[in-house]
């Protein structure tokens, strides 16, 4: 009986940290970018039924993707909204019909389940040396680290209070310094009465179903657009995620998942939804467990947290949006701080590309924005092209492992 305790009591204690990292993930995501989607949704001169349905469509659709891809795949597969294609939105529904716009999230949906189905995507990441691979990830993610710290500017006593209480536990009990920064910050703001609930209440979002229509200025303005900027600037960086941190999924399947998700969600509002990166970060490295096998549980967890704010659309949405901004942010970057850590060190790891993967990360960090794409494309570009100058060779395709835990996933499949 005693043993049997046991068993169970560790069984619960290991199943916290990836459940923690989880609903962290799914905090910064509608705490950090989920105003976009409302202020999209204000330019295109939506109704509150109508938002609602975009949070309901949006969220849902993340959450069930997001649940199925880890269920099967036993690793943590975050799915989330594309985050460049929100601020895109912001701009392009201030021309475009709202009919006519979702014709295109349709389509722009129908070639990501195409790309998919195909296959070619998987035959691209593979080119991708691995050290240009964590330059590219710890330069996407170092905003986030740096931002733990600006929050001391703006707000020196939380955030001082959370990075103090990060370092403190990081030194007794590492295993809890994440979980334990999140409990101490949430109870700080309530006793200082800082995030004020009264004003929400609970009630069912009802989806509303859109009659799509098609256009040709959709197509090229709406359309094209969507799908570049959710390719370069989510699914690129969101597949190095997984593999920086040594999870092996097909990008094909993910692909396949999620534009079907957001194919059939498309008419009730969502505009897409994907493989996330920054946030997935949170859950694939050792913050959310230091055994990878069982990081696929943040992916169920996030899932299900995704699921239960979509069912309430935009009260429980508004919740995490009442958070201080300094909260969040200071959340992001300490939970992040070890993957930081750990690209960064895999980027240097390798004298030959050592060079190329510091300019990935340099490039990657100046987010660059040109012709309407986003810093991680831009990165990326620059840095294999470093790497064919410097080595006089483009990347081969790479067969073997690429990282320190995959050493650790292939011998834990091989017992």
């Amino acid at each position: 009986m005693s043993s049997s305790a046991a068993a169970s009591r560790l069984h619960l204690r290991d199943l916290l940290h990836p459940v923690v990292a989880g609903m962290i993930s799914v905090i910064v995501n509608y705490g950090g970018t989920f105003i976009l989607i409302f202020q999209a949704a204000k330019v295109a001169g939506l109704s509150p039924d109508l938002t609602a349905s975009w949070v309901w469509s949006v969220s849902i659709g993340v959450g069930m993707t997001g649940l199925l891809l880890s269920w099967v795949s036993r690793e943590p597969i975050i799915t989330a909204w594309s985050t460049p294609a929100a601020a895109f939105l912001v701009v392009a529904l201030s021309t475009t019909p709202y009919a006519e716009a979702i014709g295109a999230y349709i389509i722009s949906a129908a070639a990501f389940v195409l790309l998919g189905l195909s296959g070619c995507f998987d035959k691209v990441i593979r080119l991708i040396p691995p050290g240009v691979a964590a330059g590219l990830l710890a330069g996407i993610l170092l905003q986030f680290g740096i931002g733990a710290f600006a929050g001391m500017s703006l707000d020196p006593v939380l955030a001082g209070l959370l990075i103090a209480a990060y370092v403190v536990l990081k030194r007794f009990t590492a295993r809890y310094a994440v979980v334990g920064i999140l409990v101490l910050g949430l109870g700080f703001l309530l006793t200082q009465g800082r995030v004020d609930f009264s004003g929400l209440t609970l009630q069912f979002a009802t989806p509303v179903f859109t009659r799509p229509e098609f256009s040709v200025n959709a197509l090229l303005s709406v359309a094209l657009p969507l799908f570049l900027i959710t390719l370069t600037g989510q699914y690129m960086p969101g597949m190095l995620v997984l593999r920086n941190d040594g999870f092996k999924t097909s990008a094909s399947p993910i692909l396949a998942v999620t534009g079907l998700g957001s194919l059939l969600m498309a008419p009730f509002g969502s505009h897409a939804f994907n493989v996330a990166a920054i946030t997935a970060a949170i859950c694939t490295g050792k913050e959310a467990s230091e055994d990878p096998s069982k990081r696929w549980i943040a992916g169920i967890a996030a899932g299900v947290f995704y699921i239960f704010v979509g069912i309430f659309g935009v009260t429980l949405a508004a919740v995490f949006m009442v958070f201080p901004a300094t909260f969040i942010t200071t959340l992001a970057g300490l939970a992040l701080l070890g993957t930081i850590a750990a690209s960064l060190a895999s980027a240097m790891a390798d004298v030959k590309s050592r060079e190329a993967s510091l300019i990935t990360f340099l490039a990657s960090a100046a987010n660059i924005t040109m012709l309407g794409i986003g810093g991680a494309f831009w990165g990326l570009l620059i840095g294999l092209a470093a790497y064919a100058l410097l080595n006089g060779r483009l990347p081969r395709r790479q067969t073997v492992a690429t990282t320190a835990e995959d050493a650790v996933v292939t011998k834990g499949a091989s017992h």
